[in-house]
């Protein structure tokens, strides 16, 4: 295992290279003095322990020797002890400028492949907030321009005289359909923006939090009695106290988007339990499920697992809902598998 491995610390890498660099300084340093010696060019006199240089003490001259040669050796051995740091510093000019896909390597130091690992995990989040980023626009301009443009040529229909009764009808709840669209997804990133913005919530009330998900189901109740769901309710009555206006949102959204993906005749379990350790909220489907890679990414903003569009939606119900349960200091998590169905708990601190 990579842990496992034996790396060498940064401490004691400079330590090793100084050291080695100070032996091998005196070590050329030694020797040019012994050839200087046998040439004649210095006298020894051990009796005395001297050095005696004709015209300059021996001591200025190893020092100065010694110094120039290590300086020198610094200098030229410096540039491969640096170099993992100068491709880190290359890479990050070149995320600097808008490429994600860069990474880099370094081995045998501790601190350089941490640091080396921390930023390829960077430009791999990066990556992803940038390809979330583009298809979010790429999906909002589509969801937006779609309905614009269905708002504008049933209205231009609507102008001819020639049209009848029924047809007028047909058209003008066709625009009325298409502006619900449209205000639904302003309704939508609005509510995101105001809750990303809200870090604490100062206004908690008691309220039976079972008796708001009932409401929450009765208000969904022609979207699954339209797809003839069977929904199997098992609440435990329990007090919470929070802000009630904030919470319908989490039950609105999980509801939504599990009769969104259920397929007509399915069935959707929902449960409310209160444990030793939170209170528990679950919805179970049996719908078509989701893939490992969708549910990674489930929760983030403006992301649709389906790239068909075949369900209407923005990608911001599951992130909004996070994004409150958060608020609340509590968990969500999905668990899912292709056609298999998928299930949501919301993890509720007691209070």
């Amino acid at each position: 295992m990579k842990n496992k491995k034996r790396r060498r610390g940064l401490t004691l890498y400079i330590v090793i290279y100084v050291f080695v660099i100070m032996l091998a300084a005196m070590f050329l340093a030694s020797t040019f003095l012994f050839f200087a010696h046998h040439l004649g060019l210095v006298e020894f006199n051990v009796e005395i322990l001297d050095i005696d240089f004709p015209r300059i003490g021996g001591l200025f001259w190893l020092a100065l020797f010694s110094t120039v040669i290590g300086t020198t050796l610094t200098a030229t051995f410096s540039r491969q002890a640096l170099k993992p740091l100068h491709k880190i510093i290359a890479a990050t000019n070149k995320v600097a400028q808008g490429d994600f896909s860069v990474t880099v390597e370094s081995k045998g130091i501790q601190e350089l492949e941490e640091l080396a690992d921390s930023f390829n995990q960077m430009t791999r989040e990066l990556s992803s907030i940038e390809t979330l980023r583009s298809d979010f626009i790429n999906n909002f301009s589509h969801e937006f321009k779609t309905p614009i443009v269905s708002i504008r040529g049933f209205a231009k229909l609507l102008i001819e005289e020639n049209l009848s009764e029924e047809d007028k009808h047909e058209y003008l709840n066709i625009i009325l359909a298409e502006s619900e669209r449209l205000a639904n997804l302003s309704t939508n990133i609005l509510n995101l923006t105001k809750y990303e913005a809200i870090e604490i919530i100062t206004e908690k009330k008691p309220f039976r939090l079972d008796e708001q998900i009932r409401r929450a189901i009765l208000l969904t109740e022609p979207k699954w009695s339209k797809k003839e769901i069977n929904m199997d309710i098992k609440l435990d009555e329990i007090t919470w106290s929070y802000d009630a206006d904030i919470t319908h949102h989490i039950w609105l959204n999980l509801l939504d988007n599990a009769i969104k993906f259920t397929k007509p005749g399915g069935n959707i379990v929902v449960t409310l339990s209160d444990t030793p350790s939170a209170i528990l909220f679950c919805i179970r489907d049996d719908g078509v499920g989701m893939d490992e890679n969708t549910a990674k990414h489930i929760f983030d903003k403006f992301y649709q697992g389906d790239k068909s569009h075949k369900q209407t939606g923005y990608g911001l119900g599951l992130a909004i809902t996070k994004r409150i349960v958060t608020l609340c200091g509590g968990t969500i998590s999905a668990e899912s598998n292709p056609d298999e169905g998928s299930m949501f708990t919301v993890r509720l601190p007691h209070e």
